[in-house]
């Protein structure tokens, strides 16, 4: 039997480092307001010259470093994406190029913060049809460019980056299953409603958010969703040993970690480093721990992310 396994990990944030402090300057808020509703302590802002193809770019690099890959050996990339580099092509096959792969074939996902999770999901189907046998699955996120600055609740949230995995053809398991799911009725609570015609833009090219009604949804989501990936592999919160949860808000991170009764050495937090960096935040995360050498062979690793549409997602892994 052919399984999907996560050889090498990778991610890059742009120099640029905003603090809260830098952001009281020209929002009105404060340092002790955006930490007590979030966690968040700082992010990253890409250059005016860098799009999410080249912050995917030093992702991917790092990872296929560390998975033992060259660009001739990647036959799928799939990044998901909420800020791509332009209408079309795909940020994926602009990436493609940059990295110097020359066969196989790429393309985007818009699943916004549950991205890479979809990304993840899509692969492992590739790997196991037996159609493909070595994909990168990529988060890059550029979020700066898209905020309200006169909206204080959403500004402070967001930062940019990228998180990459390679994902290999194995004959152990990998990734045990993924979980996906979509509800459209609630599509206006987390949006950026613009689009361009006639060489203008039609909307609001900003982000948009229900707080309330994320929140709420996202906690009930999380734990729903962790259940439904424990049960399907026969499974209880107590067998997982890192719970890596989308990074947007400690409060619902934690909330959605008490609900499954997982002591805080099992959940993942990086939120404080680079906000909510939407597809990119699990990605970066799970780098972050491998790079700690805080996950260690035979672990089980719990994803779970939630993203506009609404659409979310978990993927349950032994590493």
């Amino acid at each position: 039997m052919i399984y999907a396994k996560i050889i090498g990990t990778g991610s890059y944030l742009p120099e640029r480092v905003v603090t809260n402090q830098d952001l009281e300057k020209i929002v009105d808020t404060n340092d002790e307001w955006i930490v007590s509703r979030t966690g968040i302590r700082e992010r990253h802002y890409a250059a005016d010259d860098q799009n999410a193809s080249d912050l995917a770019l030093i992702a991917c690099q790092r990872a296929m470093q560390a998975a033992g890959v060259t660009a001739g050996d990647i036959d799928l990339i799939i990044v998901g994406t909420s800020t791509p580099d332009m209408v079309f092509p795909a940020t994926a096959c602009i990436l493609q190029d940059k990295l110097g792969v020359k066969q196989g074939f790429a393309f985007d996902i818009q699943a916004v913060c549950a991205g890479f999770v979809y990304g993840l999901a899509t692969a492992d189907k590739f790997i196991r049809s037996g159609s493909v046998k070595c994909a990168l699955v990529v988060g890059a996120e550029v979020f700066s460019r898209i905020m309200n600055w006169q909206d204080r609740s959403t500004c402070v949230l967001f930062g940019d980056g990228a998180g990459a995995v390679v994902v290999k053809a194995s004959d152990t398991p990998g990734i045990l299953s993924t979980h996906l799911h979509t509800d459209g009725s609630y599509r206006h609570a987390l949006a950026t409603p613009g689009t361009v015609e006639g060489g203008k833009v039609r909307g609001s090219p900003m982000l948009t958010m229900e707080g309330s009604t994320v929140y709420k949804f996202a906690v009930k989501a999380f734990e729903e969703v962790a259940w439904e990936a424990l049960r399907a592999n026969y499974m209880v919160p107590a067998d997982i040993d890192k719970f890596i949860c989308h990074q947007a808000n400690q409060r619902i991170i934690m909330h959605a970690a008490k609900k499954l009764a997982l002591p805080d050495d099992k959940v993942v937090l990086t939120v404080d480093k680079h906000g909510n960096t939407s597809a990119a935040s699990i990605p970066l995360a799970l780098d972050t721990v491998v790079r700690e050498e805080k996950i260690k062979a035979g672990n089980t690793i719990l994803l779970a992310a939630l993203g506009g549409g609404f659409a979310w997602g978990a993927a349950l892994l032994k590493w």
